[in-house]
């Protein structure tokens, strides 16, 4: 068994590698809930419908978000009669968010996972960090903003100078599936917003020091591959480099994958992490998934 902790964007792209090499049936995806609210009167939890996506070949993977080829009739509507979306929802994604709605009202937001994962078909269990509400606020030079809103409505451009979220208890099954893992895989998802929030779940560190950790860093050079990573690490104080996300998880993990670009930091990652992988982690092809997946899935002890 396999444990991957994820957000919304960079891991889902290791997970499409990963699927192709390793039985679905021996994955268990644990998925950052900190952005979930609540939209257009449906529950949003964009992150794990991103997974939902990934896992069943659904998702639109131009945007890392919403369903692939999918219609907008009821979001231009809304607009059109003065109800506008600050997300643009897709017709058949707000199915799925209508859905989950429905479910975790009868049965709560890890319940509600699981069926919608058995009715796409999904062999891999995928459990939400918690089922608790929780809330972001991003502290920036223009006041403080919620997620979303600093995401969408301002395009991310505000200069961050805080990060806070909200402590929220873990999901049933958690703590079990790291314990029982082979190892647990750390996507290359934003350190700060989404993987944080999952290391900062009562048990979830002690449970990773007693298991085998791979982490790919989401930093190539002093940069983000993708998303505002390096403006919440940058205003947190945390070196905007692989060196800085080895810093991050240096008291539980074991090995770390860097980008070849990055062979100048190996020494110094060294210092930090017991083992350093260099290869390619851009994975702008389904070939660079499943080579990147194999390089983690090797390194397996």
């Amino acid at each position: 068994m396999i444990t991957v902790l994820s957000g919304g964007t960079g891991t889902p792209k290791l997970l499409q590698g990963l699927k192709e090499i390793v039985d679905s049936n021996d994955l268990t995806i644990i998925v950052n809930t900190l952005e979930n609210d609540f939209f257009s009167g449906v529950y949003v939890s964009a992150d794990i419908d991103t997974v939902l996506y990934t896992m069943s070949d659904m998702i639109n993977d131009e945007l890392w978000y919403g369903v692939k080829n999918d219609t907008f009739i009821t979001h231009e509507r809304l607009e059109e009669i003065g109800c506008p979306e600050l997300l643009r929802i897709g017709d058949i994604d707000r199915a799925t968010k209508i859905q989950k709605t429905q479910l975790m009202e009868k049965y709560g937001l890890l319940k509600a996972c699981e069926i919608q994962a058995e009715n796409m078909g999904i062999g891999a269990k995928i459990i939400p960090m918690s089922e608790e509400n929780s809330d972001i606020k991003i502290i920036t030079d223009i006041g403080e903003l919620e997620f979303h809103d600093f995401l969408i409505k301002h395009q991310s451009q505000p200069d961050v100078l805080d990060v806070k979220f909200s402590e929220v208890k873990p999901s049933e099954g958690i703590i079990d599936a790291i314990e029982n893992s082979e190892a647990v895989i750390i996507g290359p998802s934003n350190p700060i917003t989404s993987i944080s929030p999952i290391l900062s779940l009562d048990g979830v560190r002690e449970a990773l020091k007693d298991t085998y950790v791979i982490a790919v860093s989401p930093i190539i050079g002093n940069d983000s591959v993708s998303g505002p990573a390096s403006k919440f690490m940058n205003a947190l104080g945390i070196d905007v480099s692989a060196i800085g996300v080895a810093s991050l998880y240096a008291d539980f993990l074991d090995t770390i994958v860097i980008d070849n670009e990055d062979d100048d930091k190996e020494v110094e990652v060294n210092q930090i992490v017991n083992k350093v992988i260099l290869t390619n982690t851009i994975m702008n092809n389904l070939d660079a998934k499943k080579n990147l997946a194999q390089i983690i899935i090797d390194s397996i002890p």
